[in-house]
């Protein structure tokens, strides 16, 4: 048997592997977690806005359904395919965000969506997240020679990402761009970019920049001026955070129980979406809350220990680019919502509301459990 009928075998017998079960315990866990409070969570502000308390509820059930359905047949998917596709993950990424800008409906001031339909819209941003994992993987893989180096290695990949971050921060889109900076950078490093570049880099041009971001734009001064004293202005910009630190400190140790919570009655505004854990706080309490951070810590060890066992450079970079863009969200969300950091705007995966954002972290979980399936022996 020639050596390309072998490696053809080889990658075509470890789709018939079992995934990951502790892995599929723990998504199904905190999907099922996640629908529930999106049903509590949501209900009053779904009664006032339209006199039906499960509309957002059954929209997000349905693309729960479907993204589970993606996510068994993407799980039976060599992921190897993504490989040969990773250039054009660059491009796509940059066209999409083009169309965001050229046809995306603005809300709230920020060009963010496209929508299909009046009814159906999307964040390109999800599928860039995602598309940015697999271009990173594919060419750090390429050029795994030259990472230690600091121009060809640090620089030269830097410089990838600098057309995709300018165009988020046109929309503006600031908290997805610290998210793909931040993936990217881990995938940087794991792949052999030195840690003292990005170190270097970061206390002269990283930091400054992001100042420079800061002070430009007036309503992200606002955010960290509230974030360091919210009672300043506690029915304007500080009332967010304020109503959320009431939820959670309401909540106690066991909660008030599911349903109960009072801040989610039009105090916490779209208590669904990015502050949906302060809802969940209050009404689970503080072993309710530590029970989800363990299924997330979970998550993320299943996640490195798949990176590990990959058999290849590129699963294990996409490994740890899945497990790095859940982790950097779920720190940052759980950090706004308890008032550790300025408000950014991100959700809480398996969590906030957001019907094709779950769907897009579905198909990414089938990502992952391809790749656990090949590093079964």
């Amino acid at each position: 048997m020639s050596k390309n009928k072998k490696n053809t075998k080889r990658i075509n017998s470890f789709t018939k592997n079992p995934a990951d079960y502790t892995l599929v315990i723990t998504i199904l866990l905190l999907l099922s977690i996640g629908l529930v409070m999106v049903l509590s969570a949501s209900s009053p502000t779904a009664l006032s806005e339209s006199g039906n308390s499960y509309k957002y509820f059954l929209k997000q059930l349905i693309f729960a359904g479907v993204g589970l359905v993606f996510m068994i047949g993407i799980s039976k998917v060599d992921y190897r395919i993504f490989q040969k596709f990773y250039k054009q993950a660059w491009w796509v990424s940059f066209i999409l965000l083009i169309l965001v800008i050229a046809i995306g409906k603005e809300v709230n001031e920020a060009k963010r969506w496209i929508y299909v339909t009046e009814s159906l819209s999307f964040q390109p941003s999800e599928v860039v997240k995602f598309l940015m994992i697999v271009f990173y993987a594919g060419i750090l893989v390429k050029n795994r020679n030259e990472l230690g180096k600091y121009g060809k290695g640090f620089i030269k990949h830097i410089c990838l990402l600098a057309p995709i971050i300018a165009l988020l921060l046109a929309q503006p889109h600031f908290s997805a761009s610290i998210v793909i900076i931040g993936v990217c950078s881990i995938m940087m490093i794991v792949a052999g970019c030195k840690l003292w570049h990005f170190l270097a880099t970061g206390l002269t041009i990283g930091i400054p920049g992001i100042i420079g971001l800061i002070i430009i734009e007036p309503y992200r001064l606002t955010r960290v001026t509230t974030f360091l004293d919210p009672w300043k202005d506690a029915t304007g910009t500080g009332w967010q955070v304020i109503q959320s630190l009431y939820a959670i400190g309401s909540g106690g140790l066991f909660g008030l129980g599911l349903g109960e919570s009072k801040q989610k009655y039009l105090y916490i505004p779209e208590p669904h979406n990015d502050f949906i854990f302060s809802v969940l706080s209050e009404e689970i309490g503080f072993i309710g809350c530590a029970v989800v951070i363990v299924l997330f810590a979970i998550f993320i060890w299943r996640g490195i220990l798949i990176a590990m066992k990959s058999p290849d450079m590129f699963g294990s970079l996409v490994a740890i680019g899945i497990t790095a863009l859940i982790a950097i969200q779920v720190i940052i969300n759980i950090a706004v919502v308890t008032s550790s950091m300025p408000a950014t705007g991100m959700p809480l995966p398996f969590f906030s509301y957001g019907g094709t954002a779950l769907f897009f972290l579905l198909c990414e979980m089938g990502v992952l459990l391809n790749i656990s399936r090949a590093g079964t022996k």
